[in-house]
């Protein structure tokens, strides 16, 4: 079943609405944005956001390019290890290459079945690389193995959460 489901998930491909949440631990401050995103289950996604707008992260093969939080910038992912192990992370959680994502972040992988979902919850095993993750935990819909909910928590505290409507 675990491998059923991965080889459906690695075919995923996106056409939807997001809401995306950014807890800040030491501030308790909470900032939600809204958008869609459009990934073609493997090197290519683009998620615009309408809440702020003009805010956007695009991956095109190794190119990264975004305006967030105040911050525009184009990034070659081979170059700049952090931002290749951040998008390596996410591309491969979108497609339901946990196994992938775990590995680059040198974590431990657990999964459980629910009501129609299974859950995988990814924990770094040791020192947290420097772009990667302390833990994610990520939700898919067991039927066709579509990410519905993506939990980012970075080393330093900040947790990013993306809830995709399909």
């Amino acid at each position: 079943m675990l491998m059923a489901l991965t080889a459906a998930a690695q075919q995923t491909t996106y056409d939807d609405d997001f809401t995306h949440t950014r807890v800040i631990k030491a501030s308790g401050k909470s900032i939600v944005k809204k958008g869609h995103m459009v990934f073609d289950g493997k090197e290519s996604l683009n998620m615009d956001y309408s809440d702020p707008e003009g805010e956007y992260f695009t991956v095109e093969g190794k190119t990264v390019r975004m305006n967030l939080n105040g911050k525009k910038g184009e990034v070659n992912a081979d170059k700049v290890k952090a931002v290749g192990l951040q998008r390596a992370t996410l591309l491969n959680c979108l497609a339901g290459n946990w196994e992938e994502a775990a590995k680059a972040n040198n974590a431990k992988s657990e999964t459980v079945n629910g009501k129609g979902t299974r859950t995988v919850t990814l924990t770094a095993t040791g020192k947290v690389k420097r772009g990667g993750y302390a833990s994610v935990v990520l939700t898919y819909r067991s039927k066709d193995g579509k990410l519905l909910k993506m939990i980012l928590e970075e080393a330093s505290g900040i947790v990013n959460t993306y809830e995709i409507r399909l």
